[in-house]
């Protein structure tokens, strides 16, 4: 099929780490960001909407660089969201898990899983696929340095 593999994982609860949180911050010039830290955030928080339905996955592969989704990063993926046209969806096709963008084709009966790096086919979806629909992806985690 393709390169890209997710490794799952489910969300720890079981601590809260709470950050500095610098409101409002410029891309422009630089500011003193010490005096606008005022709050802290909890990143599980923010980004886990259905803490039961909510994983994590490692992305291993590159069948998604162009949307920005690369080898190493973490996405955060929620089970409990209907997946749309044009969403980002971890899925389970024939055996494997895949992250892609989900295209609905009503005219051919069929779904694509698109991938956004030209190296990769699109993979047509059929009635003859083992095909599920894992979760919605809902964010993406990336190490910059």
């Amino acid at each position: 099929m393709d390169n890209t593999r997710l490794q799952i994982a489910q969300v720890d609860f079981g601590s809260n780490i709470e950050l500095p949180y610098a409101e409002g911050i410029k891309a422009g010039f630089p500011s003193p960001a010490q005096d606008y830290m005022t709050d802290s955030i909890d990143l599980n928080k923010e980004i886990v909407k259905h803490k039961e339905t909510t994983f994590y996955a490692r992305v291993d592969g590159d069948s998604m660089q162009d949307a920005g989704i690369g080898n190493g990063d973490i996405v955060v993926i929620d089970k409990s969201l209907d997946a749309r046209n044009g969403d980002y969806i971890a899925a389970f096709i024939d055996g494997e898990f895949t992250l892609k963008q989900y295209k609905t084709d009503a005219a051919a009966h069929c779904a694509w899983l698109m991938p956004a790096n030209p190296a990769y086919p699109p993979i047509r979806v059929t009635e003859e696929n083992n095909f599920i629909i894992w979760g919605v992806i809902t964010h993406t985690i990336k190490k910059l340095r």
